[in-house]
C-alpha cells in the first residue's frame, strides 16, 4: 500500500523516464522525517538527476511544497543501482541545506576523466539554491 507522496514521486518519475515498471519508491519515517527512496533503471538515473541536478532539484521543490501541506519533512534518495556504490540524497527542507551525500563502501579510482568530473557535478550541486 502506497502513501500520496510515494505515488506523487512514482507519477512525476514515471512520466520521466524510458522504463516506467523498473521505478520504484520505497518510504521510511525516522526523526529526520520521511525518507523516500527512489530506485529507478541505470539509464534512467540521469534523466533523473538531470543536467547539473536540474531535475532532481525540481523534484525536492516539489516535495518541500508537499511537505509544507502535510507538515511533513521529506528526504528523496536517488539509488544508483547500477553498482551499488553511489547514493544522492536530496533534502527538501532548504533550511538544513545539507549537502548533496555521495557514499561510496569501497575506494573510487581517482585516475578516470568520467569520475572527475561526475564528483565534480556534484560539488556544484550543493552550490545550487533553490
Amino acid at each position: 500500500m502506497s502513501t500520496i507522496d510515494q505515488q506523487f514521486v512514482e507519477y512525476i518519475v514515471k512520466s520521466l523516464v524510458g522504463y516506467p515498471d523498473d521505478v520504484v519508491v520505497e518510504r521510511i519515517i525516522d526523526e529526520k522525517g520521511v525518507l523516500l527512496t527512489l530506485t529507478v533503471n541505470p539509464e534512467d538515473l540521469g534523466r533523473v538527476i538531470g543536467k547539473r541536478g536540474v531535475t532532481a532539484q525540481s523534484l525536492r521543490t516539489l516535495l518541500r511544497a508537499l511537505g509544507t501541506k502535510n507538515d511533513a519533512r521529506y528526504n528523496l534518495k536517488i539509488v544508483n543501482n547500477d553498482d551499488d556504490r553511489e547514493h544522492y540524497t536530496i533534502s527538501s527542507d532548504d533550511q538544513n541545506d545539507t549537502p548533496v551525500d555521495n557514499v561510496t563502501d569501497e575506494p573510487v579510482d581517482n585516475s578516470s576523466d568520467l569520475a572527475k568530473n561526475t564528483r565534480k557535478e556534484l560539488a556544484e550541486l550543493d552550490d545550487l539554491d533553490i
